[in-house]
């Protein structure tokens, strides 16, 4: 018999946010069953629906996330900075957040993720 649980109990199990700093986030993901070869094969049969699993099938998964965050970036107008060696990130953080119009928010973008 299964109990019925709420999305915050299931949720409280399988995420952990992990803060790096005040004025930067990361959001690290652990999902266990993603964590062995089995896991992978049954998700990508089972839920996402493939014949057979296959490491190809997570590059449209990843591009199509890449996709969505450089939309977002683009909509919403947020500068996408690349850094140069030896620049102090936390020196840019500060000058475009001294320019933003709120006390929260999305200051920018570093395109780790980005193509471009």
């Amino acid at each position: 018999m299964s109990l019925p649980r709420s999305v915050a109990d299931v949720l409280s199990q399988h995420i952990t946010l992990e803060v790096e700093g005040i004025d930067r986030m990361y959001l690290n993901v652990y999902q266990p069953r993603l964590q062995s070869d089995r896991g992978v094969a049954a998700f990508f049969r089972f839920h996402r629906g493939a014949t057979f699993a296959s490491s190809s099938l997570m590059d449209p998964i990843s591009k199509t996330f890449i996709a969505a965050v450089e939309r977002f970036v683009a909509q919403e107008q947020i500068p996408l900075i690349t850094f140069a060696k030896g620049q102090r990130k936390d020196d840019i953080a500060k000058e475009h957040h001294a320019r933003s119009c709120g006390a929260e928010g999305i200051v920018f973008v570093q395109p780790g993720l980005c193509r471009r």
